[in-house]
Parts: structure tokens; sequence; C-alpha cells
């Protein structure tokens, strides 16, 4: 009998626990895809890998903006960024004015709900996810991450210029798969190409 009551004891502090912000990996691979909803009519898939101990993200893109197609491949090492066209084996490095921004829900974020993506009806049919709200002096966050881990699922961000930009990614591994991506090609090593933004 103590035992079952020690067990009910144990599932009701672990039913009772409320989500709290957290840290997405500081490694991580995969994909994304990104969508505006104002003027700049923008859509792109981009595979992605996020360092956050070295301070880089690569960012290999396709997409469409103002109707126009697009292919991009940057290397932001803050405070640089480096446009790498392997097509034409040429580099044009840009200056970052922004910090680095770690993938995280803020402290100061609120929990709007958990909730389960695909079933609930069977084990392993579901994901279960926090969904976050955050107000920034650059517009207003709305991020969804898994309960297990703070993996990326849904950023929303909204600010007056560019209305909503929707962020969603997927296939993410923690970890990242090739080490070297988040390297300067070698036919960069020698760009001494500055563009001033």
């Amino acid at each position: 009998m103590k035992v079952i009551v020690a067990l009910a004891c144990i599932l009701a502090c672990c039913l009772a626990q409320e989500p709290h912000p957290c840290k997405m990996p500081p490694l991580l691979t995969g994909a994304l895809t990104i969508h505006t909803d104002k003027i700049e009519k923008l859509w792109a898939f981009a595979n992605y890998e996020y360092d956050a101990f070295g301070r880089r993200l690569r960012l290999t893109e396709m997409g469409n903006y103002e109707n126009k197609t697009f292919t991009v491949d940057y290397l932001l090492h803050y405070r640089e960024v480096t446009k790498i066209d392997t097509k034409t084996r040429t580099c044009k490095k840009m200056p970052l004015k922004d910090d680095f921004q770690p993938w995280e829900i803020p402290k100061n974020s609120s929990l709007v709900g958990q909730a389960v993506v695909g079933s609930s009806s069977g084990p392993g049919q579901g994901l279960l996810v926090n969904t976050w709200i955050a107000f920034a002096p650059q517009g207003k966050y709305i991020s969804t991450v898994t309960e297990f881990g703070c993996i990326p699922v849904t950023t929303l961000f909204h600010d007056k210029q560019l209305g909503w930009t929707m962020t969603s990614f997927f296939n993410n591994v923690i970890g990242i798969t090739d080490p070297n991506r988040l390297n300067l090609p070698d036919f960069c090593q020698d760009s001494d190409e500055f563009i001033e933004n």
C-alpha cells in the first residue's frame, strides 16, 4: 500500500511541474523555412548549422523574394558575415552590427500553453511542446519548443515594418553533423573584399 501511495505522490509532483523557459542545445543541425506576410513577400528554405559556443551560424538558402528566386550561402561569425558563392568561388565579407543572439526562450517569457503535436492516443504518436510569448523592444515573439530537449519547432516574430515572420524548424539533430560547414571554404581564405552595409 505504501508503494502505491509513494508512486501516486511522485506522479502528482511530476504532473504539477510547470514548464520553465529553456535554452536550446548549443549545437544544432537541421532545416527551416521562413515566410513573411507583408510587403516583402519572402519564402525561403534553408539548411542550418548552429554553434552557440563559437557564436556561428551557417545558412544555405533557396527561396523567393518579391517574385524572384534566389540562392544564398551565409556564414555568420559574429561580428562578420561572409556571403559564399560556390559557383564563382568568391566570398564577400560584411560587418554585423547585431550581437549574437543565442537560441533560447527568454527568461521574461510567459507560457501560453502546452500541447501534443500529432496524437496522444498511443505511445510515440505525438510530441509534447510548449508555446511561449515574449515582448522585446524589436517586437513580439511566439516560440514553440519541445518539452524535452527544448528543440525549436516554430517561431513567430512580429514587428511593425515586416509584420509577421514565421520560421518552422524540422529535421533537427543535436550536434553538428559536418563541422567543416562552420569554417570558410579554402577559396575564401584570401578574400580581402569587404563590403560596408
